[in-house]
């Protein structure tokens, strides 16, 4: 066994005894790094597993503050967190479910000033944002710092999910080149969404990340995979790359990220 205290041993027992993973891959675990976008519904479930598997250190990055109308769906946080920011109430819940884990705070959104240096301390990227303009902002950030990227997103009874590995497969612009008008998609809080869906994605977020980490499985590179819960359906969808693509083509026109690039108003349907 590798350097692992007894109480270590113990708590990670179920991956040490699976041959995929082992002692090393359990060391693995404990040494990356991975930054989570938002802690909110999806957030929660790739928070909770991330930390329990023993992920070394985990980075979240959310300006909001929980809400009651939130905990409905985002298990991180309870009623008596409600009034404090997302990050620290789900670092709370992450360091008592194992202190192992490092887990540190961003308060403030991500923007073109500081998503690159904080993205460059990190392994593994897992998208939860509430916008498209984030959404895009990461991917472009993503590329351009060749990290992996796991994004989901929910709305209504449906998920969907994908892993973009630069240099490997298609981005989310290979996907969704733009956005979509603003107030054209509405947003979960005039659509709504069932509670539970963010449980299903989140966790096949988490699932992915540690799998890439691993390096055990078939990643969902070059996959978009559609949950659909009234259905109880899963379907997956082979995303081409986009030989013209502005981001991950062989001739981008995205080389530097500039603020307005990024400045379309929040269609709020990925949380």
């Amino acid at each position: 066994m590798l350097n692992f205290t007894n109480d270590q041993i113990k708590r990670y027992s179920r991956h040490i005894i699976l041959k995929e993973v082992g002692g090393k891959g359990q060391e693995k675990l404990n040494k990356a790094k991975v930054f989570m976008v938002g802690a909110g519904g999806l957030g929660s479930p790739v928070g909770l597993y991330l930390a329990a598997a023993g992920i070394g250190q985990i980075g979240i990055a959310d300006d909001d503050k929980v809400d009651l109308s939130n905990l409905q769906r985002q298990v991180l946080h309870n009623t008596s967190t409600v009034g404090k920011y997302k990050a620290e109430s789900a670092k709370a819940t992450m360091e008592a479910i194992n202190p192992d884990t490092k887990v540190v705070t961003y308060n403030h959104r991500l923007n073109v000033h500081n998503i690159m240096e904080i993205f460059s301390q990190y392994d593994v990227v897992l998208d939860g944002c509430d916008n498209f303009a984030t959404r895009y902002l990461v991917n472009d950030a993503c590329v351009l710092l060749k990290k992996p990227l796991i994004s989901g997103a929910i709305f209504r009874f449906d998920g969907q999910l994908t892993v973009i590995a630069p240099g490997q497969g298609p981005c989310y612009r290979c996907l969704f080149e733009t956005a979509p008008p603003a107030g054209l998609v509405p947003s979960c809080q005039e659509a709504g969404v069932i509670g539970v869906l963010p449980g299903v994605v989140g966790t096949l977020q988490a699932t992915e990340a540690i799998k890439y980490i691993l390096g055990i499985g078939q990643p969902l590179i070059g996959q978009l995979l559609i949950y659909d819960a009234l259905s109880v359906s899963f379907t997956k969808v082979r995303i081409p790359r986009n030989p013209e693509c502005p981001a991950c083509g062989p001739h981008p026109s995205i080389t530097a990220l500039l603020e307005e690039n990024y400045q379309q108003e929040a269609c709020q349907i990925h949380f």
